[in-house]
């Protein structure tokens, strides 16, 4: 599967579980059922996966922790917030960036409705 079928995959996951479980519990919650949603659906999930970055020559094994990576291609990044602000999508972007991947989700299960907290964030992915 490509960034985008992916993509799909989660977007889907996170519309049912925004609908059986509604907005307003924690973030960890929501990433737990996300996590179980995708890995039922056949996809590979790594909770908390700690990426590294370098800085010079320096190099931190830990620079942090992405919510989710999902078959090695897309990270995503969960809140729970009643609104997202800018920093939460620079944040991602910048993720992809250390990380070296091209696509990421910011979901916002905090939004009263879903589709208004989904927001694709991409590093050098063409548009599809």
């Amino acid at each position: 599967m490509d960034e985008n079928e992916i993509a799909r995959e989660i977007v889907d996951a996170a519309f049912h579980i925004h609908k059986g479980l509604g907005p307003g519990l924690l973030e960890s919650v929501y990433e737990t059922v996300l996590c179980a949603e995708l890995e039922r659906r056949g996809l590979v999930v790594i909770r908390q996966q700690p990426v590294p970055i370098r800085y010079g020559v320096l190099t931190f094994d830990e620079g942090f922790r992405a919510d989710l990576f999902v078959n090695d291609k897309v990270i995503i990044e969960l809140k729970s917030v009643e609104k997202i602000i800018p920093v939460h999508k620079k944040q991602l972007l910048t993720y992809l960036r250390l990380a070296d991947k091209r696509l990421g989700l910011l979901i916002n299960f905090g939004s009263a409705l879903l589709k208004d907290g989904i927001s694709r964030v991409v590093n050098g992915l063409p548009e599809h």
